[in-house]
């Protein structure tokens, strides 16, 4: 591990998988949902179709197939494709807003809260995600993350791993690249920013995708930070230990 010096100024966290446990959270929307109208599916798999068409959704936007969209846009079209292939019909434009809206309301993994609260009381602490602006907003208000800034694809015109994606937002801060850090739970995304000059940090999450993950489940490269949780993260980079049990709103 590299020692950050005491030139980091901001440290900056993918969120979806790193902070926030999507696939719990959407899960749990779904089944609502369907318990309230009298669906019966399998809604773990939706969840997971779903998240599956993110990629591919973005991809076309960064290969100029498309023009720019902003990932509430992908998020509504992807459920319409995944409700298809799983027979389900008929819901209105309320219920598939309703539903597009879950990605603005997911849970925080239990350390997140306290790691970004003893961070913020030294760096700059914030978001580096490929949501957009609103929803990043409504996600760190319902999770309770103490962010300084809201930075992601909308305010950099662009999704990771493309390389404004992050540089863009680094110059947002009025910092550049060696002054930041990104925290991320995929090695892929840290293998981007790193290129682009970025420090890095890698934390586990081992049932982002559910039981059988197979991907991420350790670092693939020699990462300035490699920690447990995003804790150990605020204690690598010499942050109070003393604030560890601050939280957020509706965080024990």
């Amino acid at each position: 591990m590299r020692t950050p010096d005491g030139d980091l100024r901001a440290v900056l966290f993918d969120v979806f998988g790193t902070l926030v446990d999507w696939r719990t959270s959407i899960t749990h929307s779904l089944a609502t949902f369907g318990t309230d109208r009298g669906i019966v599916a399998a809604w773990d798999h939706i969840a997971d179709d779903w998240r599956g068409e993110y990629q591919p959704a973005m991809e076309a936007v960064r290969s100029g197939r498309r023009p720019w969209t902003i990932l509430d846009v992908l998020h509504r079209e992807s459920l319409e494709r995944v409700l298809d292939r799983h027979g389900i019909e008929g819901l209105g434009e309320d219920d598939l807003h309703e539903l597009t809206l879950a990605w603005h309301h997911l849970d925080p993994w239990p350390d997140v809260v306290p790691g970004l609260t003893r961070l913020a009381t030294r760096y700059t602490v914030g978001s580096l995600s490929n949501g957009n602006t609103l929803l990043l907003t409504d996600l760190a208000r319902h999770a309770g993350l103490p962010f300084d800034a809201i930075l992601g694809a909308e305010t950099a015109s662009t999704y990771k791993p493309r390389p404004d994606a992050y540089l863009r937002n680094v110059a947002a801060l009025g910092l550049h690249p060696g002054q930041v850090m990104l925290v991320a739970a995929h090695n892929g995304d840290l293998a981007a920013a790193r290129e682009q000059g970025l420090r890095t940090a890698f934390v586990a999450r081992l049932t982002e995708h559910g039981p059988s993950q197979t991907t991420d489940l350790e670092p693939a490269d020699a990462w300035d930070i490699v920690a447990d949780d995003i804790d150990a993260v605020a204690t690598a980079l010499g942050c109070r230990e003393e604030t560890t049990r601050s939280s957020g709103p509706g965080v024990e």
